[in-house]
């Protein structure tokens, strides 16, 4: 990989952590629209915690950090960090994929008949 590409990544990273943990515990509490309309059309009494509800990240915010700000913060953070891993694992299957297909074997291993 160039090093203009791995700076260009690492700062694409860190704009993201940054905006992460500064900007998440400022977005707002008001119910989202899907909400607004339960409220509205009164069915938002049937409503049940899902599966996850549970979760260490659940309701934006991780379990035990007692700080509101700082827990959205934190569950920002991890979501950029679970991401990015994401994204770098699939662009890296990728391009072995895409490797493997251009190599002077086709993919097949060694020895084996065309």
């Amino acid at each position: 990989m160039r090093a203009h590409t791995k700076l260009f990544i690492a700062a694409g990273l860190l704009v993201g952590l940054v905006l992460a943990l500064l900007l998440s515990p400022l977005a707002s509490s008001a119910p989202d629209g899907l909400e607004k309309v339960a409220a509205e059309e009164r069915f938002d009494g049937t409503v049940r915690d899902h599966d996850l509800a549970g979760s260490p990240l659940a309701d934006y915010g991780v379990r035990g950090v007692d700080n509101g700000r700082l827990s959205t913060g934190l569950a920002g953070v991890i979501g950029v960090l679970l991401t990015f891993g994401a994204g770098i694992a699939l662009f890296a299957g990728s391009r072995a994929l895409r490797a493997r297909a251009h190599s002077p074997s086709g993919g097949r291993a060694a020895g084996q008949p065309s």
